[in-house]
């Protein structure tokens, strides 16, 4: 295996390095240097953004699908570089149901074609429901996705090292003060020493003016920049040369560290104020969303109305399997009957009336054409059976109850429901 053992010593030296001055910070026994405080608010911005985002996002993704397993396969597929297959979705589901069942039923029967005309109405919501998570999937999930696994990973990156960097330079910072600390020691203690020894001062003055000559030809070009010379100039006794070295090791390390942080930390700071985009183009994708949830919802209202008018409103007395009454609203049956010469002039649009009465706008011979709404079964001999979409003639009787009308088609006559027809101008 080919590996620089140097280089790998050096790695390991230096993630020590880290780990025992991290170490010291939580304890409180070491000096951390903090960074500025704009640089502070970014780097709170960014994390506050990210944490967010992932919120909305999931949420959104919740909100658009609500099935768990589905979200879970969907995401194992996107992993996987495939394609998602094709499945229905719920509103899909209930209308193709609701089909069978009016097919089976019977398309003639009312209730059969009411199940198949919303079950068309299903299919159409579903659809459009489809249409509104592609949409938003691709103008608001993906860029959202985009920046916590881009954007944000290159900022988390940067910021790490950053904090490498910072321990590094703290760490330098620690080690140089140690230096001048046993720098200082030593300087004491060889003052200490030469106190003792005035005697020996006096006997040996000489003989020490040429053992410092004999130093400075000898050590001087071994030290850095001159340095051994300049203490040798003072006087500094040999013991505290290395003490020496060490601390002007230590100062040109926190130099070169402080200049590595200052550099990292200025790269870190371009790319958080990168955040400020980032929000105005969430802010673009966020319009968007709102869009296609205006046109879904508009879509569903319009084809719920539609479907309120094709199904208008059935006879609201219904008798249950156990013969009760259902607690449905009852149309009012206080009206007296009407005649051509009789009945108010008034317009019926919409044939669905909650409370209260309907009236009828007749021609003059008390007669009007109608169209039918919905196929209509007849349950005795007295009504008419009508298919959807009929034309038929309508008129009153006097004594009629007010919720039917006389129906004609041809030769053939019977009452027929009013929530069926369409009165025609």
């Amino acid at each position: 295996m080919d590996f620089n053992v140097k280089k790998l010593a050096a790695d390991a030296g230096t993630f020590l390095s880290r780990a025992v001055q991290f170490t010291e910070e939580k304890f409180g026994q070491a000096e951390k240097t903090e960074l500025d405080a704009h640089l502070e608010n970014l780097l709170s911005k960014a994390e506050s953004t990210k944490l967010w985002t992932e919120k909305i996002m999931k949420q959104t993704e919740v909100l658009l699908q609500p099935n768990p397993n589905t979200r879970i396969e969907e995401f194992v597929y996107e992993k996987l570089d495939r394609k998602v297959p094709s499945r229905i979705n719920n509103s899909e589901q209930l209308g193709q149901y609701m089909l069978d069942a009016g097919n089976e039923f019977g398309p003639g029967t009312a209730y059969g074609s009411a199940l198949i005309k919303c079950g068309e109405n299903e299919n159409r919501i579903g659809a459009a429901e489809r249409e509104l998570i592609h949409t938003a999937a691709v103008n608001f999930l993906s860029p959202l996705r985009n920046f916590l696994e881009g954007d944000y990973k290159t900022i988390s990156k940067e910021r790490k090292l950053l904090q490498n960097k910072r321990l590094d330079l703290d760490a330098a910072k620690a080690r140089l003060r140690k230096a001048k600390v046993s720098e200082s020691r030593s300087a004491q203690l060889n003052a200490t020493q030469a106190e003792g020894d005035n005697l020996m001062v006096n006997l040996s003055y000489m003989l020490n003016l040429l053992h410092v000559k004999w130093l400075k030809n000898c050590l001087a070009v071994s030290l850095p920049c001159g340095y051994g010379k300049a203490a040798l100039d003072r006087g500094l006794p040999q013991i505290q040369l290395p003490l020496a070295l060490a601390s002007f090791t230590a100062e040109q390390e926190v130099r070169i560290t402080q200049s590595d942080f200052d550099r990292q930390a200025e790269i870190t700071r371009l790319l958080l104020e990168g955040i400020s985009s980032t929000h105005a183009h969430h802010l673009r994708c966020l319009h968007e969303y709102v869009d296609a949830q205006v046109t879904y919802y508009a879509q569903c209202y319009q084809y719920m109305v539609d479907l309120q008018k094709q199904l208008g409103s059935f006879p609201t007395s219904f008798t249950s399997n156990n013969n009760q009454i259902a607690s449905a609203p009852v149309l009012s049956n206080t009206v007296p009957p009407f005649s051509a010469s009789s009945v108010p002039l008034s317009t019926l649009n919409n044939p669905i009336a909650a409370t209260g009465t309907i009236d009828y706008k007749l021609s003059s011979s008390g007669t009007r054409k109608a169209r039918v709404l919905y196929d209509y079964d007849a349950a005795d001999s007295s009504e008419l059976s009508l298919l959807a979409d009929e034309v038929i003639t309508v008129y009153s009787l006097p004594g009629m109850d007010s919720d039917w009308l006389m129906s004609e088609r041809g030769n053939q006559k019977g009452k027929v429901p009013i929530t069926y027809l369409e009165l025609l101008n």
